[in-house]
């Protein structure tokens, strides 16, 4: 199968897709990798270890998506690379449609097949593709949070860190899956209190005895309790995910009216969405807006300010993957893996995974099981 793997194009993103490693273990599988020429070099992969590592080098996108099988991306396409998209070909990379209704019913209409890495599975039901970048979204929302409560980025001019003989600030983190869980050691590291909001008792249990009970509350969510959490708090921080789904709305907007100016909200849930009702889309360039003079910050691609980083925790994931859909060819590798099969979203102008579904009939003009088989 011939691979190809673009550069992104997505505001301030240097993460990618595959390292020279990753391009060695593929092409030693018998397949043809193709790389944008520059493609790594942001982040220190020069085009000699690619072409060291077996890959051949394309000079722009256009060609590379024209001469290609499947894409191999991190984020989704941009609008601008939509007209490089066909029905015969296979895109796998970050999807999050229910995020963006209107830029999904583009991507839709091209009749690519896009297996989104954050809806594939595992036995034990975790997400092994999204569970890296949710680890870093994580603990980036408690640094990214903490520099913006900082009065010269419209915070409250308070620090999250060890002051002697003073109360810890408060962090209330909502929802407690993987990213939820690394915001919440990060901040207990950083001497914070931290309220955690979860609408499963059990998880909060398992919680408890891995936090235990000093600086540290268990709150069952509902709107009362989470109102109250917020209004006590300096950082909030909000990692709703469903499989596939737009993340539910846990703060509205007249919910706003009773917290502390200045307090800083980061949602990590704005790729699918948002999970508090006044979120919109920022960028590394301009992460941040005030609402009721509340700071959000809703970066689209968070682990993109670690791009090292992220690379190489995608690839220790991704390549066994993208190998199995070449070896296997693609519609037989998802007939053979219920759990990669869980990864397909769109195939030949349909919707093929039911929470994507039903996330986005209400938005689009039209939906349909035809790429269920």
């Amino acid at each position: 199968m011939i691979i190809g793997v673009p550069s992104e194009v997505k505001n301030n993103e240097n993460r990618v897709g595959l390292t020279p490693s990753s391009v060695k273990t593929i092409v030693e599988s018998g397949h043809e990798v193709k790389i944008q020429s520059n493609y790594g070099a942001n982040i220190g992969y020069l085009d000699n270890q690619y072409i060291n590592a077996g890959a051949k080098l394309v000079e722009t996108a256009e060609a590379l998506y024209a001469s290609s099988e499947m894409i191999v991306k991190v984020k989704e396409p941009v609008p601008d690379e939509y007209k490089f998209l066909r029905n015969d070909l296979t895109l796998f990379a970050y999807l999050h449609l229910a995020g963006d209704p209107e830029n999904a019913k583009k991507l839709i209409d091209t009749g690519v097949t896009g297996i989104a890495y954050e809806t594939v599975t595992s036995e034990d039901g975790s997400m092994p593709l999204l569970a890296p970048m949710s680890n870093i979204a994580g603990q980036l929302a408690v640094i990214v949070g903490s520099y913006h409560l900082l009065k010269p980025y419209k915070g409250k001019g308070v620090l999250i860190g060890h002051m002697q003989d003073m109360n810890p600030r408060v962090v209330t983190v909502i929802g407690a899956g993987v990213s939820g869980t690394q915001s919440i050691i990060k901040a207990l590291d950083n001497n914070a209190f931290v309220k955690v909001v979860d609408s499963s008792q059990s998880k909060l249990d398992e919680l408890k005895l891995q936090f235990g009970s000093d600086n540290i509350e268990y709150i069952f969510s509902t709107k009362d309790s989470i109102q109250s959490s917020i209004n006590e708090s300096d950082l909030v921080i909000g990692s709703v995910y469903v499989v596939g789904k737009e993340a539910p709305k846990v703060i509205t907007k007249d919910m706003l009216s009773q917290m502390k100016p200045g307090t800083v909200m980061v949602d990590v849930s704005i790729d699918q969405g948002g999970c508090f009702e006044t979120s919109k889309p920022t960028t590394h360039d301009n992460p941040i807006f005030l609402e009721n003079n509340i700071v959000h910050y809703c970066v689209t691609n968070m682990p993109g300010a670690v791009p090292l980083t992220a690379t190489e925790a995608l690839n220790k994931v991704t390549p066994s993957y993208i190998k199995e859909l070449a070896n296997k060819g693609i519609q037989s590798a998802l007939d053979e893996n219920k759990h990669l099969k869980n990864g397909l979203n769109i195939k030949d102008g349909f919707i093929a995974h039911p929470g994507v579904k039903e996330a986005l009939e209400s938005c689009l003009l039209y939906t349909s099981d035809a790429a269920d088989e």
